[in-house]
């Protein structure tokens, strides 16, 4: 089966994913487009769980200050290499987590942070599992697991603090 250029650049738009890795998918499933996303998905959280407990040392400390100077959040977000870092990819996704939680001001980044008996709802409070500003249908690990997938290096938010005027936390 012959996979339609148009098909393939539909894809690419919609998954991020480089050309040949959208000609496969779609070849995997006769050319339906919502399955060959579910396929790269599926692909993403799988390269992403085999470089989960690869080490992580380089990256960035990214800021952002919102328009009106009374909000603003810092994130290090840490790679394999430095090459990475310098990516285009790489610096979206820190970009992207600052005004996440500037946005959303998470309190803990994972779920396993939150204290025992804590009646705070893990999706509000862990930045992980909070929905994306940018792409509502995904959670921000869901995010970070489609870079790394693009990247080939293992991805972690180490830290963040998110600053307000007048706030103390």
């Amino acid at each position: 089966m012959k996979i339609s250029v148009e098909s393939v650049k539909e894809l690419r738009n919609r998954t991020n994913v480089g050309i040949a890795d959208c000609n496969k998918a779609l070849l995997e499933v006769a050319g339906d487009i919502e399955k060959a996303i579910e396929i790269l998905k599926q692909r993403g959280v799988a390269i992403a769980e085999e470089k989960k407990d690869v080490a992580a040392t380089e990256g960035v400390i990214e800021a952002y200050i919102h328009h009106t100077k009374h909000i603003g959040a810092l994130v290090e977000l840490n790679c394999e290499t430095d090459f990475v870092a310098r990516t285009a990819e790489f610096t979206e996704l820190a970009h992207d987590l600052a005004m996440q939680i500037a946005a959303t001001a998470p309190q803990f980044l994972t779920s396993e942070e939150l204290p025992p008996k804590a009646e705070t709802d893990p999706q509000e409070a862990c930045l992980l599992n909070q929905p994306s500003i940018k792409e509502p249908d995904k959670t921000v690990q869901e995010i970070i697991a489609e870079t790394i997938a693009k990247v080939g290096e293992n991805i972690k938010v180490r830290r963040f603090a998110r600053f307000e005027l007048g706030v103390d936390h």
